[in-house]
């Protein structure tokens, strides 16, 4: 997935909206869904591209597991009002794996396995990978995607 990530943050927090009210679920939808490549300023600046991005921890459902449940437990008993944010915060950071998942490459077994999966492998057909991804039939996903946010955010539109 290289563009619909943010899209699929605002059908979630849209969604999360119609089945509660909490000013907070937006928010936490986008910033979920795009929390996971916020390793990318590391992968280009400081590790200058050594390893694939999608091995650091924050692609890393095994990561992610621990500390939703952690931090779901904690809230529950001590900010029961940030409940909702944070599950769907959660909840966008798995949709993120899940969408990556698609062409891309999730250790989704880690710790037991660093085997990383993927529903369809996107073959090296153009001079440039962006090309070969948004070229090839999973980008439809991205697309479909794209319109629903669309369609969401104009039906919200006065």
């Amino acid at each position: 997935m290289i563009t619909a990530h943010l899209p699929a943050g605002y059908v979630l927090g849209r969604t999360a909206q119609r089945y509660g009210v909490n000013r907070w679920l937006m928010l936490a939808a986008l910033l979920g869904s795009v929390l996971p490549d916020f390793d990318l300023i590391w992968f280009y600046l400081v590790d200058d591209r050594a390893i694939h991005h999608h091995h650091y921890w924050v692609h890393i459902p095994g990561f992610w597991a621990p500390v939703a449940l952690a931090a779901l437990l904690s809230l529950r008993m001590w900010a029961p009002k940030w409940l909702p944010p944070a599950r769907v915060f959660f909840v966008a950071i798995f949709v993120h794996l899940i969408l990556d998942s698609i062409a891309g490459s999730i250790a989704w077994a880690w710790p037991f396995s660093d085997h990383l999966f993927e529903f369809v492998q996107v073959p090296a057909t153009q001079s440039h990978f962006i090309w070969s991804f948004i070229l090839h039939w999973t980008f439809s996903f991205e697309l479909i995607i794209w319109a629903l946010a669309i369609y969401l955010f104009a039906k919200a539109t006065p």
